[in-house]
């Protein structure tokens, strides 16, 4: 077909999977599973596109992921996960390896697979998704710390496991050692890391300082930065994906001109990057050959969900607590345990084993598109459900406005939105009783969907939604003394209650 007519159909596609995200949006569903679908309608079994090029799938794949993962770490707050960095890290690492032992076991055992095919579709159903990770987490009401976990999780976990799998798929029918593999994994995450942490704060300085003719070009050369990491660590023999999170987390958290522009632009490649590679798995699978795997898929499914990562998180939260650096409670822990939430990464990881042409690879396929589609459909939209269930969500916490305002950006201040809900002791409560301070105010009340501009004893209502704006500084102070405060009313000080997560 000429090329007029493909991009024709390139943009009918994507403005299709805009609109559908909609439908996501509000039936809970992560995005990706709408995506796949279009991609099975449009492939041999629908409208008879033919696409069966599993290399050419991974090396898409693999640039789709890494722009996904620079948007996940120019979006993330480093305020929110800097707690949560070391539990995240022992899940990305001790908790990837445990959930790929228990997972290989089960499956070899249940199902005869034979080890090395066992431990690979272990290795590639073991990292969290960050797309879908993200787009549940970031609607749902829980507390920072506990978002913090997962987000940075989704992060890191991708580069240990694509090392896994690529180290696994060439090692044929033969087993690596545990000393090799252990060796190479963790000079492939020192290179790439070395990479990220040394791009992403020389990027930082440079933008600062270079005075660019077009505020567009910005956003262009944040995202240019972290490719430059991303490809730096891969001729290094590092690993990319970790390179690429620690420089887009660097950038995004550095105080550089134009930041809501140039969270918006990532935002919008990753979402073109997420269409783009869901369309095309879809496109790549063959419902004609799933029957056969449907059993397998399910059996694995299942003790993913309920034995591997339940096993991988306590044992994650037992090292730890041993090592002191977090403790988890066992509703944090089951909610952990449900949020692990699989999505494109796996079914990219697939692919690598099928282009090395590892026998039973294209079953693996197979089995993980259908545990992908099963499982999200269960979990993501449970998500909230479990949450409240558990106890662990937290409808107070304010959380970023993203707003384009030179003012904002040249007072280094953050724009933030509370609501406040029921049962809040923010409830009766005065402005000038909440003892903020001096770099914060509160600008703007809504009220039964009015504005107006409160005075120091205007009184917080239940259901009001309240806008701050606080210096960068000061930020971490006014999220503490409105937690505070919503726990205990204004004299939470005289009760000891200082608004730690």
């Amino acid at each position: 077909m000429p090329l007029d007519v493909w991009l024709l159909i390139g943009a009918a596609i994507v403005i299709a999977a805009i609109a559908s995200v909609r439908i996501a949006h509000r039936s809970g569903l992560p995005s990706l599973l709408l995506f796949l679908g279009f991609g099975l309608v449009l492939g041999e079994s629908g409208f008879g596109i033919p696409f069966d090029n599993p290399d050419l799938a991974k090396q898409i794949g693999m640039t789709a992921l890494a722009v996904i993962l620079a948007e996940g770490g120019l979006t993330t707050s480093w305020s929110h996960v800097r707690r949560a960095v070391p539990l995240a890290l022992i899940l990305a690492t001790v908790g990837v390896a445990v959930s790929i032992v228990v997972l290989a076991l089960a499956v070899h055992v249940l199902l005869g697979f034979e080890p090395i095919t066992a431990l690979i579709l272990g290795a590639v159903l073991a990292p969290t998704d960050a797309a879908a990770v993200f787009s549940v987490l970031r609607r749902l009401p829980v507390p920072p710390r506990l978002a913090g976990v997962l987000e940075a999780e989704s992060g890191f976990n991708d580069a240990p496991t694509v090392i896994a799998v690529m180290l696994l798929s060439a090692a044929g029918h033969q087993t690596p050692s545990i000393g090799t593999f252990l060796l190479e994994t963790g000079v492939e995450l020192a290179i790439g890391a070395a990479v990220g942490l040394a791009v992403g704060p020389a990027g930082a300085y440079a933008l600062r300082r270079v005075a660019l003719p077009a505020s567009g070009l910005y956003p262009i050369a944040v995202l240019a930065l972290t490719f430059v990491s991303y490809g730096g660590a891969v001729l290094l023999h590092g690993s990319g994906f970790l390179a690429i999170y620690l420089t887009a987390l660097i950038l995004g958290n550095s105080r550089l001109p134009h930041r809501a522009a140039t969270r918006g632009f990532a935002e919008g490649a990753a979402w073109l990057a997420q269409i783009g590679l869901f369309v095309m798995l879809g496109l790549l699978a063959s419902p004609q050959e799933m029957p056969s795997s449907i059993v397998p898929g399910l059996i694995a499914g299942t003790v993913l969900v309920l034995l591997a990562r339940p096993a991988s998180v306590l044992f994650s939260s037992v090292l730890a607590r041993v090592v002191r650096v977090a403790r988890v409670s066992w509703r944090e822990q089951a909610f952990l345990s449900w949020a692990g939430l699989r999505g494109a990464i796996p079914i990219v990881l697939a692919t690598i084993p099928w282009a090395a042409g590892v026998e039973g690879s294209k079953d693996v396929f197979n089995e993980v598109f259908i545990i992908v589609i099963v499982f999200t459909l269960l979990q993501g939209p449970t998500l909230p459900y479990v949450a409240r269930v558990l106890g662990v969500t937290a409808p107070g916490e304010a959380h970023d406005l993203e707003v384009e305002s030179a003012p904002l950006e040249e007072l280094q201040a953050d724009l933030l939105q509370v609501r406040i809900p029921a049962g809040s002791k923010l409830h009766g409560v005065e402005l000038f009783e909440l003892r903020l301070p001096a770099g914060a105010a509160v600008t703007l009340v809504v009220r039964d969907g009015r504005s107006f501009v409160p005075s120091g004893t205007t009184q917080v209502h239940a259901d009001d939604q309240l806008l701050v704006v606080t210096t960068a500084a000061c930020r971490d102070q006014v999220e503490r003394r409105l937690r505070a405060v919503s726990r205990r009313g204004k004299l939470a000080g005289w009760y000891g209650e200082r608004g730690l997560e």
